[in-house]
């Protein structure tokens, strides 16, 4: 399965609680932390989500 490479670009203060939370399940708590993940659909879902703060790219 193919991996993707999340990174927090912008900060999540005075965004909405939700986005805070699904930027948290996603492991990231500060600006310019990478995390990466399997792409499943849950984690690909959940960066659609916040894609206004993230930069993601795949990665093999």
């Amino acid at each position: 399965m193919a991996r993707i490479k999340v990174t927090q670009v912008k900060s999540q203060i005075g965004r909405l609680q939700s986005q805070k939370r699904t930027l948290e399940a996603l492991g990231l708590r500060k600006m310019n932390q990478t995390v990466e993940h399997e792409a499943t659909p849950s984690i690909v879902g959940m960066v659609n989500t916040v894609k206004h703060l993230v930069s993601f790219e795949e990665i093999k």
